[in-house]
C-alpha cells in the first residue's frame, strides 16, 4: 500500500486525513505540537482556533454559505464538529474554539485508519504521497525544505490576532446586547455592543495612532510589512483615515443604544467566545500593539474601563506559497503529482478555505493513491473555483483569498441582464448552479 503522510494537523491536515480514511486508506497525520508549539498556538490540541472562532456568515445564499453548503453535502468532519460547538453568533457559524479543537481531536484520535504522531517533520517523505499542511506558521526548517523543492522563495505576509475579554468585567450598564438589525440565526442578541459619541471616539482614535508597536519578527521586514488586507490591523487602518474605522470594525449602523434610542457615533462588538459565555472576542479588533499599551488604549472604550483581558492581540508571521507559478487546480505540484498542498500555506485565507483545500487534497490524494488521476472540481463550485484561484491568479501579485462570489464563473448575459436589479437573485443563481454541479458520486447523502 502507498504510504500516504499529512504534515500538519489544523483545519487543513485533520479533514484531509478524515476524507482519505473515508476512502478506506490508511495515512499518517504528523503534528509538531507539543513538541514545539509556535508563537500564537495555545494547546496540543488539534485544529486549534488561534485567531477569530467565527467561520463566517450562515446568510444563504452568500459565498461563505455556499462553500460550508458544499461541504456539509460532500460530508466534511471539521463542519460536523463545528455544528457540536456551536455557540450564539448572529448570522454567523461561531464555535467554542476549545469544544471544537476537542471534538476534532476526538474523532481523529478514534479513526483507526488514521496515526497521529506527534513530532516535527523538516523534510518531505522521499517515498509516498504526502500533503503539505503545515499552515501559516510552518517552522523554518519545513519552510526551507519547501523552498528547496519547490524552486522558489517563500512568500509570507503579518497576519494578527484579536483580543478577549473576561465577559465579567465588561460593564452590562454600558455595553449593551444586539444583532446587527436585530438579524441572527435564531432572534436572540448575539453581541455586546459598546457605544462611542464622537469625542470618545476621537479620543480613542489619538490614543490608538500614537500607540507603540510591536517591532517586526523579522528586523528587514519592519520597513515594508506586508499585511493581508482583509485582516488589517486596526492601528493600520487608523493611519488610512480618521473614518475609516467608523466604516469597518467600529460601524455602528444597525446598533440601537437601548440608552438613548439611537446609533451611536461608533461601536467596538463583542463576540462570544465558548458556550459558557465568560468570554469575549473583540471583533476586528486584530492589532499588534504592545501588551501594555492595549490594555491603556481598550480601556477608553466605553463598557471596558475596568476590563481584563485573557489575551491579547498578537501578530505573527504567515508562510504561504506562490500557488499559481507551483499548483495545479488538483492543489498537486506540478512538479511532482505526488505531493500537494492545503490549507494557508497554499495562498487561501481563512478557517472554512482552510477547511476546503483540507477536503480536497484529502480526495485528489486518495485518487493517486487508487492509480487514478485526479480530476479538479467543477469551475461552476465554490470547492473548484477556490482551486482555480490557487493555480490561475496572477502570479506577480498573488495574496491569500477568501472566497468571494468574484472568483467564481460570472452568470451569462441573459441572466444578468433579467436581474440586473436584483443582487440577491443573481447570487442565488449563482448558489443554486454551484451545489447543481457537486459531483453527484462525492455527495455524502447522510447528510443532506
Amino acid at each position: 500500500m502507498t504510504p500516504i503522510h499529512i504534515i500538519g494537523a489544523g483545519l487543513a491536515g485533520t479533514e484531509a486525513a478524515w476524507q482519505l480514511a473515508r476512502q478506506g486508506l490508511a495515512c499518517t497525520l504528523y503534528e509538531m505540537r507539543p513538541v514545539r508549539m509556535t508563537d500564537a498556538h495555545q494547546t496540543d490540541r488539534l485544529a486549534e482556533l488561534v485567531c477569530s472562532n467565527s467561520l463566517k456568515s450562515e446568510s444563504e445564499n452568500t459565498a461563505p454559505w455556499l462553500l460550508k453548503e458544499e461541504l456539509r453535502r460532500l460530508g466534511s468532519l471539521l463542519l460536523e464538529c463545528a455544528q457540536v460547538a456551536r455557540v450564539p453568533g448572529g448570522q454567523a457559524l461561531t464555535v467554542d474554539r476549545v469544544t471544537f479543537a476537542a471534538e476534532v481531536t476526538r474523532r481523529i484520535e478514534q479513526e483507526p485508519l488514521i496515526t497521529l504522531r506527534r513530532e516535527e517533520m523538516t523534510r518531505i517523505p522521499a517515498e509516498g504521497i504526502t500533503i503539505v499542511a503545515s499552515g501559516p506558521l510552518t517552522s523554518g526548517d519545513l519552510a526551507e525544505e519547501i523552498a528547496r523543492l519547490t524552486g522558489s522563495d517563500r512568500l509570507y505576509f503579518y497576519d494578527s490576532i484579536s483580543p478577549i475579554v473576561d465577559a465579567d468585567t465588561v460593564d452590562r450598564s454600558i455595553a449593551f446586547a444586539a444583532s446587527r438589525y436585530d438579524k441572527s440565526m435564531d432572534g436572540t442578541a448575539d453581541y455586546l455592543n459598546c457605544p462611542l459619541d464622537r469625542t470618545q471616539y476621537e479620543a480613542f482614535l489619538d490614543a490608538l495612532l500614537d500607540g507603540a508597536a510591536v517591532p517586526a519578527h523579522i528586523p528587514a521586514d519592519a520597513p515594508g510589512t506586508p499585511f493581508f488586507e482583509a485582516c488589517l490591523p486596526i492601528e493600520v487602518l487608523a493611519r488610512r483615515g480618521r473614518d475609516t474605522l467608523r466604516y469597518g470594525p467600529m460601524k455602528p449602523v444597525g446598533l440601537t443604544d437601548p440608552r438613548t434610542g439611537r446609533w451611536p457615533y461608533a461601536a467596538v462588538q463583542l463576540r462570544q467566545e465558548n458556550a459558557r459565555a465568560d468570554s469575549y472576542n473583540l471583533v476586528g479588533f486584530q492589532n499588534h500593539l504592545r501588551f501594555g499599551e492595549q490594555k491603556r488604549i481598550l480601556r477608553m472604550i466605553p463598557g471596558l474601563e475596568n476590563a481584563e483581558f485573557l489575551r491579547y492581540g498578537q501578530i505573527h508571521r504567515n508562510t504561504y506559497i506562490n500557488g499559481p507559478t507551483l499548483l495545479k487546480s488538483t492543489l498537486q505540484l506540478k512538479t511532482n503529482a505526488r505531493l500537494f498542498f492545503a490549507g494557508q500555506i497554499s495562498g487561501v485565507e481563512g478557517y472554512v478555505e482552510s477547511i476546503a483545500t483540507g477536503w480536497m487534497a484529502g480526495r485528489f490524494a486518495g485518487a493517486v493513491a487508487q492509480g487514478e488521476t485526479p480530476e479538479a472540481l467543477p469551475r461552476e463550485t465554490a470547492l473548484g473555483s477556490l482551486a482555480h484561484y490557487v493555480a490561475h491568479a496572477d502570479p506577480r501579485n498573488y495574496q491569500p483569498a477568501n472566497i468571494t462570489f468574484d472568483l467564481l464563473p460570472q452568470l451569462d448575459e441573459e441572466t444578468r441582464r433579467r436581474w440586473r436589479h436584483d443582487k440577491p437573485a443573481r447570487h442565488a443563481e449563482v448558489c443554486r448552479r454551484a451545489l447543481a454541479s457537486l459531483p453527484v458520486a462525492l455527495i455524502d447523502y447522510s447528510t443532506t
